[in-house]
């Protein structure tokens, strides 16, 4: 299967990587940030590509996606598919 996308993924999985932000930075420069639990809770996983996750926000069924980084594991930048 060819992955268009690919080489931007993995431009991404880079820079979210290289320096991960602490939870307090990804807020002040995202807003609203979940840990694993929190995205478990409010949002039901319909796939992922790293370092993007598409999910199904269980409070009204609306689908996005979030941006993810690796450690310490945070989602971030909630998007509503259009």
């Amino acid at each position: 299967m060819l992955d268009e996308a690919e080489t931007i993924r993995r431009e991404l999985v880079q820079q979210v990587n290289t320096e991960p932000g602490s939870r307090a930075a990804l807020e002040a420069q995202h807003g609203q940030v979940w840990d694993t639990n929190q995205l478990a809770e409010h949002f039901e996983v319909v796939g992922f590509l790293a370092p993007i996750v598409v999910v199904r926000r269980r409070c009204d069924g609306i689908e996005g996606s979030l941006m993810f980084q690796h450690d310490p594991r945070f989602y971030f930048g909630f998007s509503v598919d259009q």
